[in-house]
């Protein structure tokens, strides 16, 4: 892992691959760390032929916090992953973004045609307004917040919560999970952080509403159980971006465990290839 400067902030990075490889960047959702991608996924990019670059959004992890009045939008954190290919040399990337870090990529699309040479998006949205929202039980966990900061309460919401948007389709293994949400507790617990990057995506609805002017290829992922952002979200982009190719992946949730990221990993190295 670096720490690497750009648009103004430091950002922890990590590069798997040669440097000389067509570069992969990944971006996390809401609150998360780049720890969350898993170890096989990024493995499996970088056999395919891929440099893959993770780094923690701002506000999150190992990379600065935004702790000053000012917020920002996801339009300043598209601009972050400008500056971070500015700063490691890469001309052009493929993108991938999940969650938070789909919509992030949408407007990287939209606003940056020349540096993006495709984009993945999984399990995301264009937050427009006629989209259906979760369940009020998934909106109250959302932005619910443990008794206390301690560790062992951190872990026992963090699994409350997880369950609610966990993947059918796979067994919730709940030893492996809290062992996961300690160590993002060990790395860095700033639900402030996570407050803010929430503010940042209600505030960048503008932003997201003409992606139909995205021409670069696009591929949208999203599961058909996914309770936190429902299906039809995933169907909305891929129906106003021309071209753009729908992956419906039966019975994954709003999670990227093991099994749904390999086979999020497999769809999108078709789509590369």
């Amino acid at each position: 892992m670096s720490q690497v400067k750009a648009n103004g902030i430091t950002f922890e990075v990590e590069r798997h691959g040669t440097s000389d490889a067509p570069a992969l960047i990944l971006i996390r959702g809401l609150g998360s760390q780049l720890i969350q991608w898993p170890a096989p996924m990024i493995a499996k990019f970088v056999a395919a032929g891929f440099q893959v670059v993770a780094f923690d959004n701002r506000d999150a992890g190992l990379s600065q916090k935004c702790d000053d009045p000012t917020d920002y939008t996801l339009v300043d954190m598209a601009q972050d992953t400008i500056g971070l290919m500015d700063a490691l040399g890469l001309s052009q990337a493929h993108v991938l973004g999940m969650s938070m870090g789909g919509s992030i990529t949408l407007i990287l699309s939209l606003r940056y045609p020349d540096r993006i040479l495709s984009a993945t998006v999984v399990m995301s949205s264009s937050r427009a307004a006629h989209l259906p929202q979760a369940s009020p039980e998934v909106l109250v966990a959302l932005r619910s917040e443990p008794p206390s900061a301690r560790r062992q309460d951190v872990i026992a919401h963090g699994l409350a919560v997880d369950r609610l948007w966990q993947s059918p389709r796979w067994p919730f293994d709940e030893g492996q999970r809290a062992a996961l949400i300690g160590r993002l507790w060990d790395r860095c617990y700033c639900p402030e952080g996570a407050a803010r990057q929430y503010r940042a995506m209600v505030a960048s609805e503008s932003a997201l509403k003409r992606i139909e002017g995205i021409r670069i290829p696009l591929l949208v992922v999203h599961g058909t159980q996914d309770a936190l952002v429902p299906i039809e979200h995933g169907r909305d982009i891929a129906a106003r971006v021309r071209g753009a190719r729908l992956v419906e992946i039966d019975g994954m949730g709003h999670d990227l465990g093991e099994e749904a990221a390999e086979v999020v990993a497999r769809h999108t190295l078709n789509f590369l290839r």
